[in-house]
């Protein structure tokens, strides 16, 4: 508690400052680069002296969310001061942002106004990447007179000096290795931590240490958070994703869960590593992961069909890997139950022997029982609108009530099982591999599309004819079916699932 008090004084200083009247005082972003705005250059006389705001720009910034065209390796320059803005978006999320501030006025700007934004904190340095380490505050939200945070403020802020500590602690220039003796393979390494009793990863050190030895191969993939690419270590492939530096919350909250005790799990993808890379001038994130090369189940099924066999083996292997997420391990050396929020097909991974592993927990709620509390990442990510259930959509969900993320798990599950089942080969027929809702939406839907065809219409994908005629093709729609009900509480818990697909594997006897 003693960071969220610290918090809350910071956070209740009166910001009575007034600021010019004209246009500049007024808009806050006039003096910002890297805004989008176009503004004209000052054009001194033949006889004038170079004013300050002309003069040559001599100092380097960190920019992030605020880089100029002109900007490199998120490195801007100016004669005037570096920054750093906290502020918060549509959805209440704090989005924290640095650039360079123009010389021009950075002197009322940088003390900032709440006329400026009403949610808004901006803070200034002036030396060589000085930004990066500031850290605004949110000032609050209250009545006049009234200085006290709600509980979604004070939690927003509790969580969000939680990060920064966390965060410093792996910026911290750690530049010895350990010497890892040669012969040593990554499953050596691992089975060595887990047998150690700490359940929770490798060391920082070995972590580091191996991060500087990956040779990197090429890009296999690219999403919204960054880029992945195929890499080595000492012969070994690994994959490696690589982050966008304006997602290093979603970085820091993947790289947590993954080294959570007793996280390890042969249906979750395994973690081997992870890393920040610091040159002065831009900052690279990485973690390092095993390497599938089947790629994403949505890879897999738009090139492969399936048996029985090999649904029941994706479906149930998927089930346990959600299914040891959702389970909280209880005892001193336990593990919280974790919520992912993002389940889709390309966020599951086939490995070699046909079964499925659960990936990207950059977006993961994790509950601890002790103390009754959700911790929610403050990643400014959300999920993937396609397959978001009812209540997020319509925004009933009980952001306060861990078993709703569950629920919301478990539609997405179902969706995922309905893209599977797709490509069972029945009697000579598979239908063509689809995303779900593909003939209801656009092809990168809206909020208000989904909204409308999940919500307002109760609609659901829809299904084969030939389903009903197979034993196995009905007993998946049955659990599908029960998965996306739109009463999260008529929804069948993962475990449920689990015990069902289980029945089904040991009557085919199928070896997984």
């Amino acid at each position: 508690m003693a960071a969220l008090s610290l918090c809350l004084t910071v956070i209740t200083v009166s910001l009575l400052l007034t600021l010019r009247a004209d246009g500049a005082g007024q808009n806050p972003d006039h003096v910002l680069q890297g805004t989008g705005v176009k503004h004209e250059a000052r054009r001194p006389g033949e006889d004038s002296t170079i004013a300050p705001e002309d003069a040559a720009r001599f100092l380097s910034c960190y920019c992030s969310g605020h880089c100029p065209d002109d900007a490199t390796n998120n490195t801007c320059q100016t004669n005037g001061q570096c920054f750093a803005i906290i502020e918060e978006d549509e959805q209440g999320e704090a989005i924290l942002t640095s650039g360079c501030m123009k010389y021009e006025g950075s002197h009322f700007q940088c003390k900032d106004s709440p006329k400026a934004q009403t949610r808004r904190t901006i803070e200034c340095c002036n030396t060589d990447f000085c930004n990066r380490d500031l850290q605004p505050t949110l000032p609050p939200v209250a009545p006049a007179g009234n200085v006290l945070l709600t509980t979604a403020q004070r939690f927003r802020c509790f969580f969000r000096y939680k990060w920064q500590a966390e965060r410093q602690r792996y910026h911290k220039d750690l530049e010895q290795e350990v010497f890892i003796p040669a012969g040593e393979s990554l499953k050596d390494l691992i089975h060595q931590s887990q047998s150690s009793g700490s359940g929770s990863g490798l060391p920082l050190l070995v972590q580091r240490t191996i991060a500087k030895q990956i040779q990197m191969v090429r890009q296999i993939g690219k999403g919204r958070y960054g880029e992945v690419w195929l890499g080595r270590w000492r012969g070994e492939k690994v994959a490696v994703k690589v982050f966008f530096t304006r997602e290093e919350a979603s970085w820091f909250r993947e790289t947590e869960i993954y080294q959570t005790v007793l996280m390890r799990h042969e249906n979750i993808l395994g973690f081997i590593a992870a890393d920040i890379k610091g040159t002065g001038a831009f900052t690279q994130l990485f973690l390092i992961t095993d390497y599938h090369e089947n790629g994403s189940l949505y890879d897999y099924l738009k090139l492969t069909t399936l048996d029985t066999q090999a649904l029941l083996r994706l479906a149930y292997s998927a089930a346990c890997g959600l299914c040891h997420l959702h389970t909280e391990i209880y005892g001193t050396q336990g593990k919280p139950a974790i919520a992912h929020r993002d389940l889709k097909s390309k966020n599951i991974l086939i490995k070699k022997n046909g079964t499925c592993c659960i990936a990207d927990l950059g977006l993961a709620v994790k509950f601890n029982s002790d103390t009754n509390e959700v911790d929610i990442p403050l990643s400014t990510r959300v999920g993937t609108r396609r397959y978001m259930a009812p209540e997020v959509l319509d925004e009933s969900l009980n952001k306060n009530h861990f078993q709703a993320y569950i629920m919301a798990d478990m539609y997405s599950y179902g969706l995922v099982i309905w893209e599977m089942a797709r490509r069972c080969i029945t009697g000579g027929i598979v239908e063509d591999y689809q995303l779900p809702y593909y003939e209801m939406v656009p092809s990168d839907p809206s909020y208000e599309d989904m909204l409308e065809v999940v919500c307002v219409k109760g609609l659901r994908p829809t299904v084969s004819n030939r389903w009903n005629s197979d034993e196995c093709l009905r007993a998946m729609l049955k659990l599908m079916s029960e998965c996306w009900a739109h009463n999260p509480a008529s929804r069948l818990t993962i475990l449920r699932v689990k015990k069902t697909l289980a029945k089904m594997v040991e009557s085919q006897d199928i070896k997984i």
